[in-house]
């Protein structure tokens, strides 16, 4: 009677037991479901991608606790780190981040939440990815990578943080920001080093793809920035050649519309060099600013403009990696030069050819016109005198080095009492090409040209080898290494 009546105890015991056990012990994710369902959201997919894009972290931990796999993606490929990055939610970003989501990962067409942050306008959190770690090199389906997808998207605040990560592809996206008449674009990236002198394979520049597809106000600001309105592509085409090919005649119109006068002049090294420190102090302004005021950076320099590097002494320092890249196996400690900004000015001329002691010049512009002139004679509308008039042999470039005859006009401003000389089958230029470079650790401006020399603290010695529209090369004379200087622009 006893075992019967402590069986029968047990049993009811158990089954109390069992009763309670559904409501007090729920699995988790039953729970999880339920707790979400209260938060507004289900177990699914979209509300994955939804809670994250509204930075809803108590909902996510929720999604987490069920067993939520938290690489789940939407429709289209994207995880849930792509939506917050599009929405700028950085708490949700953080939080994915710290749960082992892979900061790159690909979704749709291969991106990665960087691009999405791009695309999205997403500037703080294209910045916030960015210290993180998150890789602005990387290309998606389409070929594009962070760079160039905020030149495309419009979205100019979150290329302004891309910029400094992207020294090589610079001048890519100023061309493609020229294309698509992005013309804020072109602002920032001009600011940060891209130089307008770049070119596409075909030798079409930024001015010239702008004026081609009728974008007018890109057209203007390139101008305003120092582009060549008389430079050709490899068939002989100006800008404003393609603009009205192209239909665009008021942009043709409004290339050629300069005064012949205010371009028919050679400037002296000083009022280059001026020109340039203008150009980089008002990139340096601050942004928004629209007063003539500049940066605390700039002002420095105000009151001592750049003077030629041939024979300076620099800083003695090991150049920054990110400054320099070398083009020699060979170390090379240097001054911390900096290049902030090129320039090199064609003129609207072109020498036809010369017969004699007579020049015959063409003379570009709405109507382009043909001039001959003698030595001692000025060329009509402008200050420029021609000193002589002759041929030389040179070598051609365009007949595989070998020499040939070329037609020479050496011609010297009254104004400025600097000379050129111009040669037919060459873009007659009012100076050389000239780099403004910067001391880096004292900020102090030079300007360089091909074969200036100057110094470092330590005694060494340098050479300017080359300056291009995006990169100066330097030579240290005692061991030949050579470096090579990207432009990395006012703001770089």
């Amino acid at each position: 009677m006893f075992n019967l009546l402590g069986r029968t105890r047990m049993v009811w015991v158990l089954a109390a037991v069992l009763a309670v056990v559904p409501t007090s012990c729920r699995k988790p994710s039953e729970a999880g479901k339920s707790d979400l369902k209260e938060a507004g959201y289900t177990l699914t997919a979209d509300d994955w991608m939804r809670a994250a894009s509204h930075d809803d972290l108590a909902a996510l931990k929720k999604f987490l606790a069920t067993g939520f796999e938290i690489s789940t993606t939407d429709a289209d490929g994207n995880t849930a780190l792509h939506a917050a990055a599009a929405a700028g939610a950085q708490q949700s970003a953080d939080l994915l981040l710290d749960r082992g989501l892979a900061i790159d990962t690909r979704g749709a067409l291969a991106r990665t939440p960087l691009m999405s942050a791009v695309i999205g306008g997403q500037a703080q959190m294209t910045a916030w990815l960015l210290r993180q770690g998150a890789d602005p090199r990387l290309k998606d389906e389409e070929g594009y990578n962070a760079l160039m997808l905020a030149v495309r998207e419009n979205s100019n605040a979150a290329l302004a943080e891309l910029a400094p990560h992207h020294r090589d592809t610079l001048d890519a996206a100023l061309l493609l920001a020229a294309l698509s008449g992005r013309s804020a674009a072109i602002d920032t990236l001009t600011s940060y080093g891209a130089s307008v002198y770049t070119r596409m394979d075909d030798g079409r520049t930024p001015l010239m793809l702008a004026a081609e597809n009728g974008h007018s106000e890109a057209v203007e600001l390139l101008l305003d920035i120092g582009s060549s309105r008389f430079s050709t592509d490899q068939d002989g085409r100006s800008a404003a050649d393609l603009a009205d090919t192209a239909g665009h005649a008021e942009i043709a119109a409004m290339i050629l519309e300069t005064s012949l006068s205010d371009e028919f002049v050679i400037e002296s090294p000083g009022e280059i060099a001026l020109a340039m420190d203008a150009y980089v102090e008002a990139a340096q302004a601050p942004v928004g600013s629209v007063e003539a005021g500049v940066s605390q950076q700039a002002a420095t320099t105000t009151s001592e403009p750049a003077r030629p590097i041939e024979g300076a002494t620099l800083s003695a320092a090991v150049a920054p990696a990110e400054t320099v890249s070398a083009t020699s196996s060979d170390a090379m400690p240097v001054p911390p030069v900096v290049m902030r900004h090129y320039r090199q000015r064609e003129l609207p001329v072109e020498v036809r050819g010369v017969s004699d002691d007579v020049a015959t010049i063409a003379i570009i512009g709405p109507e382009t016109r043909e001039l001959k002139v003698r030595a001692g004679e000025t060329i009509p509308g402008s200050n420029l005198v021609v000193v002589r008039v002759r041929q030389r042999v040179l070598d051609s470039k365009l007949d595989l080095g070998r020499p040939g005859e070329v037609s020479v006009v050496e011609v010297r401003d009254a104004t400025t009492g600097s000379g050129r000389a111009w040669i037919t089958g060459l873009p007659a230029t009012a100076h050389d090409p000239v780099a403004l470079v910067e001391d880096a650790a004292t900020g102090r401006r030079y300007t360089a040209t091909a074969g200036q020399k100057f110094r470092s603290e330590d005694g060494s010695e340098f050479i300017v080898t080359d300056v291009r529209p995006n990169q100066l090369v330097i030579e240290n004379t005692a061991t030949g290494a050579v470096r090579t200087l990207n432009l990395r622009g006012p703001r770089g």
